[in-house]
């Protein structure tokens, strides 16, 4: 039952639900991400028993990877044929849907709207495949007029980008290190608890029908390094990383409570937001104060314990983000919850798929057939770029006490706790102590280099490279029983201007 105090045109619910996953025999058969578009709100409609797609006063499109538009969002009001009154494209983020979520529950609860969309697709599988094998696509034409949207590495220093650490797969293992050595794990001990949890995400994903890959992987099987599975960055092998090689898409419908009683939805579809936080890191990793935790994480989902009043015990249905294996590793600590924790209901980005920054809406989706077959209190996390823009948000089949809060930030509650960011460097000498790491490795298996952050005799941070040659150094950075986190050696500066870093 609905607060009596509430209007109930004032109250957002989701009602429908649209999923679909594009396996074409033929290249060319493949659809476009505008298509998959089309055809998960359409399912989102039949979903949720009304007739709602003509209605729609608010429409969010997570921003595309595998094609690019002009307007997309006018595009797809065309093929609708609708004219929503916000209608908004938006920019890379993995975190996104569920901001867009929140927002559009928002937009429902002060009255501007009583129908709102969220959407999100790609097609990354079919446009890889057509560019390697020389195919021409009958998609709408690829706008190269466009500007190419910014990711991670427009924000990342020039020596980052040198040493190759400005993409996530090579940037959020400075997180992995750093968080382990501060929770007093060993590598070993860290890589098994990445293999468990992992292993749970990928035995979610062979029951979901959605799933890109329907396995259930042991362990053992995702954390050690085979041909099939080979070492990325340290310690992430391919099977500990988003795989972004999809075609999905997925769509949420969104009305109020009056609304969707009004179109005779059933109240067995009807799933309440109760509410959610926000807040985000400095684009510039190296402008963090550390690396074994994110400021910005812990008081969204401190604000989310608020809202339920409760550690994370209380939901019994959660998406922790799974891009790499120490974001949900942080955020269960911080939920309070153990390493037997049930932390997805999608399968996670590597074995459901990740279909960029739209596999929160997919979550979503999961959320809701949670929520609806019986689950009481659901937490959505989403997060995107490089630990820095973080989302969560609190759905449920229940009616929620107070009416949705217009204020989601916790940003002031984040930086507070943010400490002294000590200066970045490219000139050093001297003694150096490694603040986290990893190691870079090439297709055949190879190491290409060691990278170390570390912190200087005078506390400044600095990047420093450790050459595939330097044996000692490397099997110093790799020892499984003893991190090297605080560890010290020499720095010296290479022929090209670089920083390099031994054991010493």
């Amino acid at each position: 039952m609905a607060n009596p105090l509430q209007s109930e045109d004032r109250i957002p619910v989701i009602v429908g639900i649209g999923e679909i996953v594009d396996r074409p025999k033929e290249i060319a058969e493949g659809l476009e991400p505008l298509t998959l578009l089309v055809e998960a709100l359409k399912r989102a409609e039949q979903d949720s028993g009304g007739k709602l797609l003509g209605e729609i006063a608010s429409l969010d499109i997570v921003n595309f990877l595998s094609w690019r538009y002009r307007d997309p969002e006018k595009q797809l009001s065309d093929r609708l044929g609708i004219a929503p009154k916000h209608a908004y494209y938006g920019p890379v983020g993995g975190e996104s849907p569920i901001r867009y979520l929140h927002e559009a529950a928002q937009r429902i609860a002060r009255g501007e709207c009583s129908v709102a969309a969220v959407c999100g697709a790609e097609a990354q599988s079919t446009a890889t495949k057509a560019e390697r094998g020389g195919v021409n696509l009958p998609w709408t034409p690829f706008a190269h007029d466009v500007a190419e949207p910014k990711r991670g590495a427009a924000f990342q220093k020039p020596m980052a980008v040198k040493l190759g650490v400005f993409r996530p797969v090579t940037v959020y293992p400075f997180y992995e290190a750093a968080t382990s050595a501060h929770w007093g794990q060993t590598p070993r001990e860290a890589m098994a608890e990445s293999g468990q949890l992992w292993s749970t995400y990928s035995d979610v994903a062979s029951h979901n029908p959605n799933a890109w890959l329907k396995r259930r992987f042991r362990p053992d099987e995702i954390t050690t390094p085979t041909p099939d599975n080979r070492l990325i960055a340290w310690p992430y092998t391919k099977l500990m990383v988003a795989n972004p090689t999809v075609n999905m898409g997925a769509a949420i419908l969104m009305t109020s409570l009056a609304k969707a009683r009004a179109a005779g939805i059933a109240e067995d579809r009807i799933v309440h937001v109760w509410g959610g936080a926000s807040a985000e890191e400095p684009r510039d990793y190296l402008i963090r104060d550390q690396f074994f935790q994110s400021h910005p994480q812990n008081a969204v989902l401190k604000a989310i314990m608020d809202l339920v009043g409760s550690d994370g015990r209380a939901f019994d249905a959660i998406e922790l983000y799974s891009c790499f294996p120490c974001v949900p590793k942080m955020a269960r600590r911080t939920l309070g919850l153990g390493a037997d924790v049930q932390p997805t209901v999608t399968g996670g980005l590597t074995f459901f798929g990740a279909p960029l920054n739209t596999y929160m809406t997919h979550a979503a989706c999961a959320m809701v057939r949670k929520l609806r077959n019986g689950a009481k209190l659901g937490l959505l996390y989403g997060q995107g770029g490089f630990v820095t823009k973080h989302h969560a948000l609190v759905l449920s089949r229940q009616a929620p006490r107070d009416a949705l809060a217009q204020d989601a930030s916790v940003q002031t509650e984040a930086d507070r706790h943010r400490g002294a960011v000590p200066d970045f460097v490219t000139e050093a000498n001297g003694k150096g102590s490694v603040e986290s790491f990893t190691v870079i490795y090439g297709r055949g298996g190879d190491v290409e280099h060691g990278v170390v952050m570390l912190r200087t005799s005078d506390n400044t941070r600095a990047l420093a490279r450790v050459p595939a040659r330097d044996s000692q150094t490397l099997a110093h950075l790799l020892n499984l029983d003893r991190t090297p986190v605080g560890s010290s050696g020499d720095i010296v500066s290479a022929d090209d201007g670089v920083l390099e870093w031994r054991v010493g």
